[in-house]
């Protein structure tokens, strides 16, 4: 393997590593109550090393789903139509429950759910993740207004519909109770975004 590689490999590793240890510390005692500089000492780094990896606290937290930034972006291009493909893309999520559709009774996942949607501070962050998942599919889309507008909303129901799954399921739902209308939600929601967007679908 290259240096540049192993580089890379490590520099992952501690992405990792410290959002863990991070998260756990979160979890046991809340978010407020934990510091940067406790979060540093565990993980056996310097405060300022942690910054150069993680520019606000929240980012932490934020880490976990960093990587879906893009996703929707990546799904379009699977064809054969942009709407076609996150639709399938978003069932296909449901059945193999994916902790992004919220359809996931793991106690990590409902814990670490808790967690983000408790916090006003992460929830406050999320929207700036948001916000670079809406700009990465409006750039797959094509760019200009009309994508931004059309990103916008096919984020915004993804989230929506991924709340409403994890609000029953924290809620007490047995998850292979929630699927049926879970998928029946998603179809509807889809068909929604088809209908404004038609150049889409």
């Amino acid at each position: 393997m290259s240096e540049i590689g192993l580089r890379e490999r490590k520099k992952r590793r501690m992405y990792k590593d410290v959002s863990d240890i991070a998260v756990r510390l979160f979890l046991e005692r809340g978010f407020d109550a934990v510091s940067v500089a406790e979060v540093a000492a565990a993980a056996e780094i310097s405060k300022p090393t942690l910054f150069r990896y993680f520019p606000v606290k929240e980012d932490l937290v934020l880490h976990r789903i960093a990587d879906h930034e893009g996703e929707a972006a990546r799904v379009v291009a699977e064809g054969p139509t942009p709407l076609g493909a996150l639709r399938r893309h978003f069932l296909d999520g449901l059945e193999r429950r994916d902790p992004v559709t919220g359809l996931n009774d793991e106690p990590e996942v409902l814990a670490f759910h808790r967690l983000l949607y408790g916090t006003p501070a992460l929830v406050a962050r999320l929207y700036v993740h948001l916000e670079r998942s809406e700009g990465a599919l409006a750039q797959a889309l094509g760019g200009g207004l009309d994508a931004r507008l059309a990103a916008v909303q096919i984020v915004a129901v993804q989230r929506v519909l991924a709340q409403e799954n994890w609000r029953r399921v924290a809620g007490g739902e047995r998850v292979a109770d929630v699927h049926a209308d879970a998928v029946v939600a998603a179809e509807r929601a889809f068909g929604m975004l088809a209908a404004g967007l038609p150049h889409l679908a």
